[in-house]
């Protein structure tokens, strides 16, 4: 059975003593009842993991690293998912599943037809949350780097940044283009995709005509249509396993 992993936002360093956050010792104490000498992981987000052993003094709690495991579970290319916000509570599913199947970043987009509007401290709020959503999926899947989710942009603002991957696809289930056949058809694996996925009711017609002119690839998968919540993991597990990365 895999040990309990918890994830520290400060650098751990190998053969310390750690205090465990209030947080964090709850969770290991009182809901997985872990007991004072048990086995545990951390890590910090800075690449590979320490073996510890949990300590318990009263209510406080410690753990004593080993040796840094430089293991890894990060896929061989970047993929960016950036997803159209969707209604509801939804975007924590598509953030814990992109972090499950290898997702290095998640771009919320403000897309014309989102149904879920945020600003101010709603936005700060749910963005925190969204966060804290992607350590806990490392947590669980054994990633030992957390995805960055980004603060939400609409589509013509993310289009037109700086740095963008060579690849950049836009999920469309009406285009001519199967995402099979695309990949098929490259000299060679690309080191970084962008998938672009839309809200509930579709991509604008502007936000067609706005991808075209940066680049962006409509592509197709397969003959049904998904829901806005599942299409990212379907595509990046798709393309993940078409090109050997996984």
């Amino acid at each position: 059975m895999p040990l309990p992993r918890f994830h520290l936002e400060h650098p751990l360093a190998p053969e310390s003593r750690v205090a465990l956050p209030d947080a964090i010792a709850h969770h290991a104490t009182r809901v997985l009842r872990l007991r004072d000498g048990d086995e545990l992981v951390l890590f910090d987000g800075g690449g590979g993991q320490y073996p510890a052993i949990l300590e318990l003094d009263g209510r406080a709690a410690w753990a004593r690293t080993g040796r840094h495991d430089p293991r890894e579970a990060e896929l061989p290319g970047r993929v960016v998912l950036a997803q159209a916000i969707p209604a509801g509570d939804k975007m924590d599913w598509v953030v814990e599943k992109a972090v499950e199947v290898g997702a290095a970043e998640v771009q919320p987009l403000a897309a014309a037809r989102s149904v879920l509007r945020l600003s101010g401290e709603r936005l700060d709020r749910r963005l925190l949350h969204w966060r804290r959503v992607a350590v806990a999926a490392c947590e669980q899947c054994g990633r030992n780097r957390v995805p960055h989710v980004a603060p939400p942009l609409t589509p013509a603002q993310w289009l037109a940044r700086d740095g963008a991957a060579p690849l950049r696809l836009f999920c469309d289930p009406d285009a001519t283009v199967r995402m099979t056949d695309l990949l098929a058809g490259l000299p060679q694996p690309p080191a970084a995709v962008e998938l672009l996925v839309g809200p509930e009711g579709g991509w604008a017609p502007e936000e067609y005509e706005l991808a075209g002119r940066h680049g962006v690839q409509a592509v197709r998968f397969g003959e049904r249509i998904l829901r806005t919540e599942t299409a990212g993991t379907a595509l990046i597990s798709a393309l993940s396993a078409r090109l050997g990365w996984i």
